[in-house]
């Protein structure tokens, strides 16, 4: 009988199961810590500076809000009256009701805590808006 010498040749593979199995758990890591992390309000913010609304939308609903803090809402007679936040929110909650494609913005003062703008935000979103934006004056 003749004894056949074995001689083993070096593997040349890599074996990536541990990578999967650690890559998956890294995946389930990150998906439960991301939405923790992201805190804010969304805003749609335009893609090129400057360029007007369609004149095919609806007219937008805008919040203005005045260094003093006081709340301003460009519908009905009483424009130029201030109101509370919880009646803005009332207002605004039944014009989307009715047209709920009517852009919702916000107008802030330049001089107005950012805290305060986002607290408006909030309040719009909460109100009933998908997005909210902000209105800037254009750079010369």
């Amino acid at each position: 009988m003749a004894v056949r010498n074995k001689k083993r040749k070096p593997m040349a593979e890599i074996n990536v199961v541990p990578y999967i199995d650690v890559m998956l758990v890294l995946l389930v890591v990150f998906m439960i810590t991301a939405p923790l992390l992201m805190q804010g309000v969304e805003v749609d913010l335009p893609q090129a500076p400057s360029e007007p609304l369609d004149s095919e939308q609806d007219e937008p609903l805008i919040v203005s809000v005045k260094q003093d803090g006081s709340f301003y809402l460009n519908l009905g007679q009483d424009q130029n009256s201030p109101k509370a936040m919880t009646q803005i929110q009332d207002i605004v909650g039944k014009v989307l009701r009715e047209k709920p494609q009517t852009p919702v913005l916000v107008w802030g003062d330049h001089r107005v805590p950012y805290g305060e703008v986002v607290g408006v935000m909030t309040s719009l979103q909460a109100a009933g808006a998908p997005s909210v934006g902000l209105v800037t004056e254009p750079q010369q």
